[in-house]
């Protein structure tokens, strides 16, 4: 087995301890979210926010959509609520799809989960290629892919002509930042690999509760400037259609940041230097006969 591989189980394995905590408190009270037909997490609304206006009719309605690195699938089940008429996840944990399932039956939405790796996605999802009209990623995916041109092909693959991809996730700027104040302590430009221990997640209490201990503690992070995130995309057939950056945060992913319970965001405090903490960039597969 080589280095790479050795890398992805020890990040498969920690994240299966982290399903654990976030979908056994660690998210909070996940009943709220799946007894109420009309919730929409934060971060499925702002991604559909970013999504809508690439889209036919500025909606998801009647569309199908594949949820990449879904995770436990809190924002996953939210698409069907939003109106998309099918609605996948693919994830590489098993752990965290049994629990998007369970989460899923119990919201009665009709979500359809398959284990795979993002890089490969096609690959799990082959009998699909070419049908997806829109395909979604967020929130702190790309970091735990050691690279993005396979990734960025699966997409294109799995796309339907003029279906549309979307990206929102955190800046590149916060890796060299290492995620801990304003200071550059790390690599910038692609290439750069982190390897730590840390055997809580990003949810768990400063206490440090001692149930949302991580049993494996080992993870590897890559680093990818917008160089190669823009590249692999037109690397492989698709057209970018837009890309911004923001202030707001998903998650605590600088100290200094406040959350901000109308929206449930993170930003900088008032009066801080003015900083992107995520990005979003949208790609289309063209249409048969388009000029590329």
């Amino acid at each position: 087995m080589n280095s790479e591989q050795i890398r992805i189980d020890e990040n498969r394995a920690s994240w299966d301890d982290r399903a654990e905590v976030h979908a056994r408190g660690g998210y909070g009270d996940l009943s709220a979210l799946t007894d109420d037909p009309r919730a929409i997490t934060s971060v499925a609304r702002r991604d559909y926010e970013a999504l809508k206006p690439h889209l036919p009719r500025n909606s998801i309605e009647g569309l199908k959509l594949l949820h990449l690195q879904c995770h436990i699938g809190t924002d996953t089940l939210c698409w069907p609520r939003l109106g998309a008429a099918e609605t996948w996840g693919l994830d590489f944990s098993p752990c965290a799809l049994a629990h998007a399932r369970e989460f899923a039956r119990q919201a009665n939405v009709a979500v359809h989960y398959v284990e795979g790796d993002a890089r490969c996605a096609v690959d799990a999802l082959h009998d699909h290629a070419g049908t997806f009209d829109a395909i979604v990623t967020s929130a702190g995916t790309i970091t735990w892919l050691p690279d993005l041109i396979d990734w960025a092909r699966s997409i294109e693959r799995l796309l339907a002509p003029g279906g549309v991809f979307m990206i929102r996730d955190d800046h590149p700027l916060l890796a060299a930042l290492g995620f801990s104040g304003m200071g550059i302590c790390g690599d910038y430009k692609t290439g750069a690999l982190s390897s730590y221990d840390m055997d809580v997640t990003y949810t768990t209490d400063p206490g440090n509760d001692a149930a949302q201990k991580l049993a494996h503690t080992r993870n590897h992070n890559w680093t990818h400037d917008f160089a190669e995130i823009v590249g692999a995309l037109l690397g492989a057939g698709l057209s970018i259609e837009a890309l911004t950056e923001d202030e707001v945060a998903e998650w605590r992913s600088l100290p200094m940041l406040e959350f901000h319970a109308a929206d449930e965001s993170w930003r900088l405090p008032e009066g801080s230097p003015r900083l992107p903490l995520m990005f979003t960039i949208v790609a289309r597969k063209p249409q048969k006969g388009d000029r590329h």
